[in-house]
């Protein structure tokens, strides 16, 4: 977070929605293996709420690119650049965690 304001500021409604989506597919997940359903079945819906879960986090480390990063480079100026640094490097970071497998 960067001044107090987050990056998916102004489409909360629309990632709550879609976390809201993906919970329900694990939900049907979950009962699909309570009612034995077929291994194949259970894994294409697994790939299918894995996909949903990437595109939320791809979202918001665009809206944190686009906001919070780019606030941060904005005003590089009055700290030497420390908090641009600082906000590339969680940058980096997160999508080193998002392509690891």
């Amino acid at each position: 977070m960067f001044g107090g304001v987050t990056g998916y500021e102004g489409n909360k409604d629309q990632v709550l929605a879609r976390l809201k989506r993906v919970e329900g597919q694990v939900r049907g997940i979950a009962r699909m293996v309570e009612e034995d359903t077929y291994c194949i079945d259970v894994l294409t819906q697994v790939s299918a709420a894995t996909s949903a879960l990437q595109a939320v986090a791809l979202g918001l480390l665009e809206d944190h690119l686009g906001h919070c990063v780019r606030d941060a480079v904005a005003s590089s100026a009055q700290d030497d650049g420390a908090a641009a640094d600082a906000k590339i490097a969680e940058a980096s970071a997160a999508i080193a965690r998002l392509v690891r497998r």
